[in-house]
C-alpha cells in the first residue's frame, strides 16, 4: 500500500460563469456571472436604487399648486438672506432688524455687561437671519435672532437641568372633540420671543454681540439675566416662568399632561389652556374668565391675539 500525504485543500467554487441562478430550463440560461463584493462598502454593493413606479413628479408638481402657493414659492429665492453679520450690515432692512432684536433683548433686561468672574467660561453667539412670508408671498418681515452657542455650554457648570413638558397628542384630540361636542368656541394666542422670558438659574456669561463691540466695551462679557434662544436650558426656563403666572392666576396644572391647566368657577363654568412653546390654546365655555385671562398673559407677556383657531401643530381647524 502505498501512503500519499494529506493536504487541506480549499472547496472548489464554481467558475465565474458556473454559478446557478435557479431558473430557466437551459443549463446555459440558469447560470449568470459571480462576483464577490464582500469587500465592498454597504452603501457601494446595494447599488443605486430607482423608484420608477411612482415617480414624485406624478404626485408633488408646481404646476398642481393653487395659484397663491405658486406665488408664495416663487418668492421664496426672491430675497438673498446674509450668511454673515458683515453682509447683513450692508443691508439696511437686515440692518433695522438686528437693531430692533437688540432693542428688545435691552428692554426685556436679557443681560448686564461686566467682567468675566474668575474661572468662569464664556458661551459664544451669532446671529441668524430669516424671512417671514404672508399666504401670497409677500414680505411680511425680516427677523434677525441673536441665538447663544449653546453648544459650547457645560454640564453643571452653565446649566443643570434641561427638560421641559410637552404636549401629548392625545390630549389634543379629546380636547378638539370636546370643543365640538359641547360647542366650546377656540382661541389661539401666540407669546412674541417666548424664550426671553426664562429666568435663568444658573450664572450664564456670553460673549458681547458681535454688533455690539465697540473699544469700550472689549474686556467685557455679557451675564445672562433671562434665557436666550440656543441655550439648553431655554425651554425649561421659559415654561416654569409661564407655568407659574397660569397657577398664580387660579389655574391647576394637569399632572397627566403637564402642559394643560384648567380653572372651574363656582358657577360651574370652566377654562381650559394648553401651551405648546409659544403657541397657546383656550378652550372655555366662560367669556368673562378668556377676557381675564387674556388681560393677565399680556401683562405678563407680549401677547399676540390671533383670534379664532385656525392652525395648530400642522392642523387645520374649519
Amino acid at each position: 500500500m502505498q501512503v500519499r500525504d494529506y493536504q487541506e485543500t480549499e472547496p472548489v467554487l464554481p467558475a465565474v460563469s458556473d454559478v446557478y441562478t435557479g431558473t430557466g430550463s437551459s443549463t446555459h440560461e440558469n447560470f449568470v456571472p459571480f462576483v464577490d463584493g464582500s469587500d465592498l462598502p454597504i452603501a457601494q454593493g446595494k447599488g443605486v436604487r430607482e423608484c420608477i413606479a411612482h415617480p414624485i413628479e406624478k404626485y408633488v408638481a408646481f404646476r398642481k399648486l393653487l395659484p397663491s402657493y405658486k406665488a408664495f414659492v416663487s418668492n421664496l429665492d426672491g430675497v438673498q438672506i446674509p450668511t454673515t453679520i458683515q453682509e447683513a450690515l450692508k443691508v439696511p432692512t437686515w440692518k433695522k432688524a438686528m437693531e430692533d432684536e437688540i432693542w428688545v433683548l435691552e428692554s426685556n433686561g436679557t443681560w448686564t455687561l461686566t467682567e468675566l468672574p474668575y474661572g468662569k467660561k464664556l458661551v459664544g453667539c451669532k446671529w441668524i437671519f430669516t424671512v417671514k412670508y404672508k399666504a401670497d408671498g409677500s414680505i411680511e418681515r425680516f427677523k434677525a435672532k441673536l441665538v447663544a452657542k449653546g453648544f459650547t455650554q457645560s454640564y453643571g457648570i452653565d446649566y443643570q437641568e434641561t427638560f421641559a413638558p410637552i404636549y401629548k397628542l392625545n390630549t389634543v384630540w379629546v380636547l378638539l372633540s370636546l370643543a365640538v361636542n359641547q360647542d366650546w368656541p377656540l382661541h389661539q394666542l401666540d407669546v412674541k420671543n417666548a424664550f426671553l422670558n426664562g429666568d435663568l438659574e444658573e450664572e450664564v456669561c456670553m460673549t458681547v454681540p458681535p454688533s455690539l463691540e465697540n473699544s469700550t466695551n472689549s474686556r467685557m462679557v455679557c451675564k445672562l439675566k433671562k434665557s436666550l434662544y440656543g441655550l439648553k436650558q431655554s425651554p425649561r426656563a421659559w415654561f416654569n416662568r409661564f407655568a407659574k403666572a397660569v397657577i398664580a392666576n387660579g389655574y391647576s396644572q394637569c399632572q397627566a399632561d403637564h402642559t394643560l391647566f384648567l380653572k372651574y368657577s363656582p358657577e360651574d363654568k370652566i377654562a381650559i389652556l394648553i401651551v405648546y412653546v409659544d403657541d397657546i390654546i383656550l378652550i372655555e365655555n366662560n367669556a368673562g374668565e378668556l377676557i381675564e385671562l387674556k388681560k393677565l398673559l399680556a401683562a405678563e407677556f407680549e401677547i399676540k391675539d390671533l383670534g379664532a383657531l385656525r392652525y395648530f401643530l400642522g392642523m387645520e381647524v374649519a
